[in-house]
């Protein structure tokens, strides 16, 4: 029996949907939330193999206090989720300073906190999974999500390097990367207006808010399908480095990596170049 550590418990997203699939499993799940109440029945149900834990993960300390809590009520973590996130949408020029350092503060700096809370008891019993939930966005750039993608990207590089670090302590790392998934994450468009300051982006994001609210509801990636698939990649004898999630998301991933090899083979002999002469 596996005890997992997932953050960003909100009803109908991909937390919610990790913490399943472990108790279906037969496992053991903490779950932080930031609104802990709505989660109220649903951990009544399952007794005390649920703990939920109120956590704004931009918190190192509240990130703390949860990892110790989680390890004094199951005896340790096994399984690392780092799933709490959010997008925010604006151009790389007109987006406020503080939004996009709120962004990278949510998607990338406090996946560090909860690492670096959890690692000490992975390394001290030699083993345990870490699944960082990145984004299609962090294999390609998404056009009114630039820091968004920057946080993403920056997840990845952090994740690959990571993995290579503690795979001797016999830790493994997974990066998954979603596409379009019915979650309530675009909810939040249709009640948030382009707040843009440069007006020439303001037609762009509109069009980026459009689509949003458009596909809200419609959006072809099942997050109970897709935890699945996770838990499955796991299971192989050698799991991967980084799983896409989605036919879509999937298809756009191997496009954008063919078309920067094909740009980068263009240039391949000014890349030689500019080595000294043997």
């Amino acid at each position: 029996m596996r005890t997992w550590f997932i953050t960003g418990g909100t009803p109908g997203g991909f937390g919610m949907a990790y913490a399943d699939a472990a108790l279906e499993c037969g496992d053991r799940v903490a779950l932080t939330a930031r609104r802990p109440e709505e989660l109220a029945g649903w951990a009544q149900a399952h007794g005390d193999r649920v703990l939920v834990l109120p956590v704004d993960v931009t918190d190192p300390a509240q990130v703390e206090q949860a990892a110790r809590a989680a390890e004094g009520h199951f005896g340790g973590i096994d399984v690392l989720v780092n799933n709490a996130g959010r997008g925010w949408y604006g151009s790389i020029e007109g987006m406020a300073d503080a939004d996009v350092r709120a962004m990278f503060e949510l998607n990338f700096f406090a996946v560090l906190s909860v690492i670096r809370a959890v690692l000490p008891g992975m390394r001290a019993r030699g083993s345990g999974w870490i699944v960082n939930m990145s984004s299609v966005a962090g294999l390609r750039g998404i056009t009114g999500f630039g820091y968004y993608s920057a946080a993403k990207h920056a997840l990845e590089a952090m994740t690959e390097v990571l993995r290579a670090e503690v795979a001797p302590l016999g830790i493994r790392v997974l990066a998954v990367e979603p596409g379009a998934f019915r979650t309530r994450a675009y909810a939040g468009f249709a009640d948030e207006p382009v707040a843009e300051s440069v007006t020439a982006y303001r037609p762009m994001l509109e069009d980026v808010r459009t689509a949003m609210i458009d596909q809200d509801g419609r959006q072809p990636g099942d997050p109970q399908r897709g935890v699945r698939a996770v838990i499955a990649a796991m299971a192989q004898d050698e799991p991967p480095h980084r799983l896409v999630l989605g036919g879509a998301g999937f298809d756009a991933v191997i496009a954008t990596l063919d078309a920067t090899r094909s740009d980068l083979r263009a240039c391949e002999p000014l890349s030689r170049s500019a080595d000294f002469p043997a």
